[in-house]
């Protein structure tokens, strides 16, 4: 078994409230697992205003496929254009 994991660190343009933070990453988390079948989760930075940490696992038995897919959902979140990727950790654990 396969696993890869991705740790984003994201700067939400424009926002002045918990409440519209919150509202961006609903559309990230509901477009990324409408389009890639990938559940995200924000992780940290949850009592600042135009900061987030989101997460996302994947599992399977080809790293290849789980790079691929990992690649994918970042530069999606990123095409969405509603926040800018500051920083990007990803890793691949063989179990």
């Amino acid at each position: 078994m396969i696993v890869g994991i991705c740790k984003l660190d994201l700067r939400i343009r424009g926002c002045g409230s918990l409440k519209e933070k919150r509202q961006v990453l609903r559309k990230i988390k509901d477009r990324v697992a409408s389009r890639l079948n990938v559940t995200v989760a924000e992780v940290g930075n949850q009592d600042l205003w135009q900061r987030a940490e989101m997460g996302f696992a994947v599992v399977g038995n080809d790293s290849r496929v789980l790079e691929g897919l990992m690649e994918r959902t970042c530069n999606f979140i990123e095409e969405l254009d509603l926040s800018e990727t500051l920083d990007r950790y990803t890793e691949i654990i063989h179990i």
